[in-house]
Formats: structure tokens, C-alpha cells, sequence
């Protein structure tokens, strides 16, 4: 049975590092796979290295960048807000929701991929996180999609507990690392990193893909009170 899957990020390359392994999955497996995308990425620390980019050129480049990925990760439905990069902590939360519940009302979602709130490290990552828990939050219990959170926080385990979700993207690692690749403002010194030593350690390929081989998520538990 074919699954809707929606993704939920604020920023470009949000989709790519630590999850793009599972929407390639879902994508492989013919799922309809939709992404939100709250932001242009106006404020990323990085312009590429050497620099190509900046501040003026930023947000056009990383677009550019996140369609690019989205088509190596099977991602055809992309649905770009265009709002200022680090500014969502400061919306009013019932707006963003509303937002966010207009766009869930029209893809019907099974299935929704976002931050964990109050563990996505970064303030627009919880603030949409904490939007999306909100607008999911207005449909009857039964009718509301599972959401895997992405946690990264320091004391997200201790706090969450174990990721409840484990997934081996190795077979779509291929899609992963295009796609990460693809946002090259961003994950060049990253990827160079990796490059230059899978080219001096062949041998150790292996162990030095392994981190990129599995995902974790967190399966959002609604507690008693706000059922």
C-alpha cells in the first residue's frame, strides 16, 4: 500500500542530514513523499569553501541546492514557505500551526518526519517542530499521523530515552551521500573530511560509512493529557 510521507524542516539540507536515508527508502518503495520547507536558509554559517556565496546570494543558491537533493532522494513535491532563516522562534505558534495543519488537511499525510520538540538543538527546529505537534494535535486521535522525531540534543536520551526507530538505509546509501553532497554550500568541509580519508584508508570504508548507514528516530508519544 502506497504511503503518504511528509517531511517537515525549516531549513535546506534539514532533509538530508540524518534523514535523507529514510525518504530514499520510502521513495524506493514507491511512497508519495512530500517536504516542507519553512525557510531559504538565509542564515547558514557556511558559504561554501573557498567561499562562492553570500548573504545576498545565499538563499537562491540554497534552494538551488535543495532541489537538487530532493531529486537524488526521490523527492518531487516540494513545497517551499520562503520565510527569514531564524526568525520561526519568533512567530506567533498558533499561526505557524495554522500553517502547518493547512498543508497536513490537503497531503493527508501517514507518516510525518520532523524534529523532536524541545531536542532539534537549533530554535527554528523546535519551533516548527513544537508548530507541527500542535496542528497534528488538532485532529481526533484517530486520525492522526505517526510522527518520527530527530533528536539531538545532549540530554535527549536521557530524557527520551532510546530511539524507538532504527534504519538501515544502506541500500539507498548511494541516494544519501548524493544528496548531501548536493547541498554544497553546506557540507563540502564535511564531506571533504570523509573524501580524503576513504582515499587514504580504502580499507576502512566500511567503518567510516557506518555512521552514515543508520538513522534514529523517536516515534512522538502523545501523553494522557494532551490526547
Amino acid at each position: 500500500m502506497v504511503k503518504q510521507i511528509l517531511a517537515i524542516f525549516p531549513h535546506p539540507d534539514d532533509e538530508s542530514f540524518g534523514k535523507a536515508g529514510a525518504l530514499a527508502l520510502h521513495a524506493k518503495r514507491g511512497d508519495n513523499v512530500s517536504l516542507i520547507c519553512a525557510t531559504s536558509g538565509q542564515m547558514g554559517r557556511r558559504m561554501g569553501n573557498p567561499f562562492f556565496a553570500n548573504r545576498e546570494t545565499l538563499p537562491n543558491i540554497r534552494e538551488k541546492e535543495l532541489m537538487a537533493a530532493c531529486e537524488a532522494i526521490g523527492i518531487h513535491d516540494v513545497h517551499l514557505w520562503r520565510m527569514h532563516d531564524k526568525t520561526l522562534q519568533f512567530e506567533d505558534p498558533e499561526a505557524l500551526a495554522d500553517r502547518v495543519f493547512k498543508e497536513i488537511e490537503y497531503l493527508k499525510p501517514d507518516l510525518i518526519y520532523s524534529y523532536y520538540p524541545e531536542h532539534g538543538v537549533h530554535p527554528d527546529h523546535d519551533a516548527l517542530s513544537e508548530a507541527t505537534i500542535r496542528a497534528v494535535h488538532r485532529l481526533p486521535i484517530q486520525h492522526r499521523p505517526t510522527i518520527y522525531g530527530s533528536a539531538f540534543s545532549k540530554n535527549c536520551k536521557e530524557i527520551l530515552g532510546l530511539p524507538d526507530i532504527e534504519i538501515d538505509v544502506s541500500e539507498v546509501l548511494e541516494h544519501k551521500i548524493k544528496a548531501l553532497r548536493a547541498h554544497h554550500s553546506q557540507s563540502e568541509v564535511i564531506l571533504k573530511k570523509l573524501d580524503n580519508e576513504l582515499e587514504r584508508h580504502p580499507e576502512k570504508a566500511d567503518e567510516l560509512l557506518a555512521p552514515y548507514k543508520k538513522e534514529y528516530y523517536w516515534t512522538y508519544k502523545w501523553s494522557p493529557a494532551s490526547a
